[in-house]
């Protein structure tokens, strides 16, 4: 199994990069997901509620690790995502979120796709 951890024993850092890909907003997000820092991630998801991104893809292959508070920021994002007229998408996640969506079934509430470019097809 692979170690989530940098060299000297800390967390890898959370980064959420925001691009546009083709008018699609894309997160890029890299680290680890969980309750230290799940309002920065919270805080991207609402970074566009001006309606302008009717979908927003999550790029999610560098994320190591997710525990159940991103769980609980990613169901609401997909909430308020509909609610708006909008969709909220996952891709390319790791081994490790992918099983942990599963586990969960957020598979069953979220759209999720193997790589992003799929997942940016309207």
């Amino acid at each position: 199994m692979a170690d989530n951890h940098h060299p000297a024993g800390q967390p890898m850092r959370l980064s959420i990069t925001p691009v546009t890909v083709d008018g699609i907003r894309v997160l890029v997000v890299a680290g680890e997901l969980d309750a230290d820092n799940t309002g920065t991630l919270r805080q991207a998801l609402r970074a566009e509620e001006d309606g302008a991104a009717a979908l927003t893809v999550l790029d999610l292959g560098a994320v190591t690790f997710m525990d159940s508070s991103a769980i609980n920021v990613l169901i609401a994002a997909n909430r308020d995502a509909t609610a708006a007229g909008g969709q909220l998408r996952m891709a390319a996640l790791s081994e490790p979120v992918q099983r942990v969506v599963a586990i969960v079934g957020l598979d069953t509430i979220v759209a999720c796709y193997p790589t992003v470019a799929q997942a940016l097809k309207i």
